[in-house]
């Protein structure tokens, strides 16, 4: 290499050949860098390492290093920290094949033809070595990261595909990256590699701020092989190899990246999945997906079209319409049919009742086997919708007439609900729910929350869950109506899911904070208790570490560096005052719509950042004044 000026202590410095202002020279120099530094030992290496890191993150699309052998010199460097552990142990060394795995996958994830120079370059042998386990779980992190970018595209996939074991350590990984984590990282914080904790951290922050950015490390890891696993599910020919139950039953519990909003998550490669034929099978017959589907597609998550998009298919497909399947899907979806808009999915509540009404003709030729029970809650949705085109051609007159009658029984059940008689209150919620124009959208999803808190107090959690949800999916805008979400997420804390429980919750306090309602706004942004004591318990009980924990006898420390949730306690508290009129006197618009599923027309609502809370942790609660 070209010595540097007397100015820099390192010589052929990378930093003093991209000074050079004239481009020819600095292109010539740059391609005799990479060309070079593989076969160099000298001290401080990893500057131009990190340098370039930091370059390929600001500027993933600039393809001037793509032509003068980045790729070539990454993958020769990988190579060499596998091979000549000596030369890895040496000064900074340590750090450099996590850097160019990264930089690697940096300048593959947008361009398909930096993709293509990628492989030519030989960089996907040395990658599979790094996504063994070679070296560490963090260079399995962006191992498995830079493969699923190069398996995105269709020119380069094939040669990913030729690595035949790939797809096997993508899906290991994916079940046993939370574990990896923990074992390897975070259980034991005074025997944490340095190097680890440096990168983790960029040398900020202590062993709380360690354990926090092993959480979100944990989840990528993670994401990035359901990525990569995503990938391949496209293909048929790998179907088999990936809809293995021991694997498929855990997808519903993998919530992906939690900072990357495009992660497919579980949820995302199960949709992939049942949108073949070949997939459908196996999902069907694990009843424990089936469960897990109903209650993601009942939820208020980003990702709960996806589950809606799997049992529709699940209901169309002759091959895995039947009575296990139905008897699951049918209630889910009925709870789901009034929905409107939910992101690109448009009139999605008429998609479910043509679904539904397809899955009930076709009991008639044989089929498919519908329970009565199931049959009767498919004919009442259907007549529901009757009902709704009958009130079309009523005089408005006799709609009020109904609105009126509607809300006298309707106070009726909230006098019963103030004086104790929980079943007759629930009672009066249904026979006013008989009486409402179905046009009358917001006293009805009143009337639904109020019924599901009577179904709380007679500790009957499934159907809370089934009301408060027909009242998310209403409300305008869908999914944000902060009664209903806090009594779904008591509900589903009776019954044990704590993810649900905990997004719910969250949910709920980002609509108190916005809410004109004197009930439910929050004096000066604090937390009600009530909702910080759920949270804090479904934190503890949704930890992303905490099935690994149990297994492996939990966080070891001299420190404090113990449970950060702290010991496991129930002090959840629950709100038990009856729903009155919100916002709304009982004289709603009947409004002019013509379909029984209208489109929101609403700007866009910015949800609150649930990216951390997915795994129960990050959450930043204001404690209460004294």
């Amino acid at each position: 290499m070209d010595k540097a000026s007397s100015e820099c202590p390192y010589p052929g410095c990378f930093f003093c050949v991209m000074k050079e202002g004239n481009p020819s020279k600095r292109r010539a120099s740059v391609l005799k860098f990479f060309r070079e530094l593989p076969s160099q030992d000298d001290d401080g290496q990893v500057l131009p390492i990190s340098g370039l890191w930091n370059t390929a993150m600001a500027h993933p699309n600039d393809p001037e290093f793509i032509e003068v052998g980045v790729f070539e010199c990454m993958a020769a460097l990988i190579w060499k920290g596998l091979k000549n552990r000596r030369w890895l142990s040496h000064d900074q060394n340590i750090y450099i094949p996590y850097y160019a795995a990264h930089i690697i996958g940096s300048y593959t994830m947008n361009m398909e033809e930096f993709a293509e120079s990628a492989v030519h370059a030989g960089v996907i042998p040395p990658l599979v070595e790094l996504l063994r386990g070679r070296l560490s779980w963090v260079e399995q992190r962006v191992a498995v990261r830079a493969l699923g970018h190069l398996a995105t595209y269709a020119s380069t996939f094939p040669a990913v595909a030729s690595q035949g074991e790939i797809l096997e350590l993508s899906i290991q990984l994916a079940m046993s990256s939370l574990e990896i984590v923990f074992s390897h990282f975070y259980q034991f914080v005074d025997r944490r590699l340095s190097y680890h904790c440096d990168l983790l951290t960029r040398g900020m922050g202590g062993v709380e701020m360690e354990s926090r950015k092993a959480e979100e490390w944990a989840s990528q890891l993670q994401c990035w092989s359901l990525q990569l696993i995503n990938c391949f599910a496209f293909k048929p020919e790998f179907l088999p190899t990936i809809c293995k139950p021991e694997f498929l039953v855990e997808l519903p519990g993998m919530w992906g990246g939690l900072v990357n909003e495009n992660s497919p998550a579980g949820i995302g490669l199960l949709r992939t999945i049942c949108h073949q034929k070949l997939g459908r099978g196996p999902i069907a017959a694990c009843p424990g997906i089936i469960e897990a589907l109903c209650n993601i597609a009942r939820s208020s998550d980003d990702w709960q079209y996806m589950a809606i998009d799997c049992l529709l298919w699940l209901l169309q497909d002759p091959n895995t319409c039947h009575k296990q399947v139905i008897d699951k899907v049918v209630p889910a979806l009925v709870d789901l049919a009034e929905i409107t808009t939910l992101g690109d999915h448009k009139k999605l509540g008429d998609s479910i009742l043509n679904v539904l009404q397809d899955c009930i003709q076709s009991q008639g030729s044989g089929k498919s086997s519908i329970s009565n029970r199931t049959k009767e809650e498919i004919e009442n949705l259907l007549n529901s919708k009757q009902r709704f085109k009958w009130e079309k051609n009523m005089p408005r007159e006799d709609l009020h007439i109904k609105q009126a009658a509607s809300l006298v029984v309707k106070l009726e059940g909230n006098s019963l609900f103030s004086s104790g008689n929980i079943s007759g209150a629930a009672s009066k919620y249904s026979e006013a729910l008989a009486l409402c124009p179905m046009r009358s959208k917001k006293e009805r999803v009143v009337l639904y929350s109020n019924r599901a808190q009577c179904y709380l107090l007679l500790q009957q959690p499934v159907a809370a869950i089934s009301d408060a949800t027909r009242a998310l999916c209403l409300h305008r805008p869908v999914n944000r109506h902060a009664k209903s979400l806090w009594r779904r997420a008591q509900a589903y804390d009776m019954i044990g899911l704590a993810k649900e429980s905990l997004l719910d919750a969250i949910l709920f306090i980002n609509e108190c904070s916005q809410s004109s309602d004197p009930d439910l706004s929050l004096r000066q942004n604090k937390v009600p208790d009530y909702a910080e004591r759920l949270v804090k318990k479904q934190m503890r009980a949704a930890w992303l570490f905490r099935e690994a924990a149990i297994k492996h006898g939990g966080v070891h420390s001299q420190g404090d560096g113990g449970n950060i949730y702290g010991p496991e306690t129930d002090d959840s508290e629950w709100e038990t005052a009856s729903e009155s009129d919100i916002g709304n006197d009982g004289r709603d618009d009947m409004g002019d719509d013509d379909d029984w599923n209208n489109d929101d027309k609403r700007k866009d609502y910015d949800k609150p950042s649930l990216k951390d809370v997915k795994h129960g942790y990050n959450v930043q609660l204001t404690e209460e004044e004294p």
